[in-house]
């Protein structure tokens, strides 16, 4: 993988659904000033936790990546857990992309089934992922490229609707004061941060594919760069122009606030456009969740956490058992989402909700681990390809706004089942770990 490869897959796994339609919902929630402070408060942590991953990565590229070095720097408890929660979360994710993606095709051909569509999509996503490498990346590429090319066009035509180019009388600044500055109360601001954090996830996915870069040292260090510096340009931007556009109480209530925007400058078929570019971004999203999970997987093997033939690869480098047994897992939360909506798929969400903060945390404590061992054994801060300033704020800081939001969850209602599930979750994988461990110990 290249550079252009690397940004542009960080860019896929986290530019989707939250951005296209949950950005309206969180103005709809938050008010326009509190949406936005949410979102530049994302931007914020996602900067503090990448950098993190940063020095890791340069310094250590692995396929794998963060479950690596929580296994080397936290224990290799830590690591196993951390690579089934991330595992958890894409095999989650990958299922409610194609069914979500079905459903959008419905718009089209109203005739043909659901299913019949996610089986079409499986098979392209499982195809891609199978062959190479550089095929994943090269698809992943210009999914990618479709979806910013959208945000781009989307803030173009949304400053020139604020500059008057339309005939449509945008609110404007005065959208951000008209109701008060946090009209349905601070603490609603705070519960969309919650949201907001979870959409920023995705970005520690330039390092997955550390291992598999043409030059990890330099590209890595380009990719995390442009990465953070991208999205906190989209994310924000595309936030500041919605709430100066969409009066708080039609935002994110009947469609895609983008459909809205279009829809004032005039742009014919702004509903099918739209479309299309969702649909692009469910299936770049299950592209990359099906590339992450495998990943993960083959990491578990490798580490002997799980059987080894999980860790093969075929000559092109490709883990197949992984992409196989990860697909296999999104299509059974898939059937979980249809057959046991309010069980087992709740408890899949819960723990892949919680999973994203906690993968976070990981990254905060084990740089922090990696930076005290490394000075430790003679090594020179000033040496390394990429490292985190202001240390250790950073990763305190990273941990810190972390922590605070799981603390945040407990107190909404809604969310509350994410910490229920999810806490006992990963004290059973920490269980299994050991007992995995013990009985090894014993053949020993």
């Amino acid at each position: 993988m290249q550079t252009r490869h690397m940004v542009m897959l960080a860019l896929g796994g986290v530019i989707g659904t939250g951005l296209f339609l949950s950005s309206g919902y969180s103005i709809n929630q938050a008010g326009p000033l509190g949406a936005l402070l949410a979102y530049m408060i994302g931007a914020l942590v996602m900067y503090l936790v990448m950098s993190c991953l940063g020095e890791l990565a340069v310094q250590v590229p692995e396929t794998g990546s963060f479950s690596v070095y929580a296994a080397r720097y936290l224990g290799p408890g830590t690591g196993y857990t951390v690579a089934w929660l991330y595992w958890l979360t894409w095999a989650v994710a990958i299922g409610s992309e194609f069914i979500g993606a079905g459903s959008l095709m419905r718009k089209w051909f109203p005739d043909v089934p659901v299913g019949v569509w996610c089986a079409v999509f499986a098979a392209a996503i499982f195809i891609i992922n199978s062959i190479s490498a550089r095929t994943f990346a090269e698809t992943e590429f210009w999914l990618s490229i479709i979806k910013v090319a959208t945000v781009i066009v989307f803030l173009i035509v949304g400053a020139g609707i604020l500059m008057g180019f339309s005939h449509y009388q945008a609110p404007g600044l005065s959208n951000f004061t008209r109701e008060g500055l946090f009209p349905t109360g601070s603490w609603s601001m705070v519960m969309t941060l919650l949201l907001v954090l979870f959409a920023f996830s995705g970005s520690e996915l330039v390092a997955v594919a550390a291992g598999e870069a043409k030059n990890p040292q330099q590209d890595l260090k380009k990719a995390i760069r442009m990465t953070i510096v991208r999205l906190s340009i989209f994310f924000i931007g595309t936030v500041l122009v919605l709430a100066m556009l969409i009066p708080r109480e039609q935002a994110g209530v009947d469609q895609s606030p983008f459909v809205m925007v279009f829809d004032m400058a005039g742009i014919p078929y702004a509903g099918d456009i739209v479309n299309f570019v969702i649909i692009t971004a469910m299936l770049s999203a299950a592209n990359s969740g099906l590339y992450a999970a495998s990943r993960m997987l083959w990491t578990l093997g490798d580490q002997g956490f799980i059987a080894r033939r999980y860790a093969r690869l075929t000559r092109k480098g490709i883990p197949l058992n992984a992409v196989i047994v990860s697909m296999i897992g999104s299509f059974a939360s898939l059937a979980s989402s249809i057959y046991a909506p309010n069980t087992v798929y709740l408890a899949l969400l819960s723990i892949s909700g919680l999973a994203a903060v906690l993968v976070w945390m990981s990254i905060a404590a084990a740089q922090m681990m990696f930076r005290r061992e490394y000075v430790r054994n003679g090594g020179r801060v000033e040496d390394l390809g990429y490292r985190v300033r202001c240390y250790p704020l950073i990763p305190i800081a990273a941990l810190l706004v972390c922590a605070a939001s799981l603390v945040g969850v407990g107190f909404d209602p809604e969310q509350r089942i994410s910490l229920y599930i999810g806490i006992p979750f990963v004290g059973w994988c920490y269980l299994v770990h050991w007992w995995k461990q013990r009985r090894q110990a014993r053949r020993g």
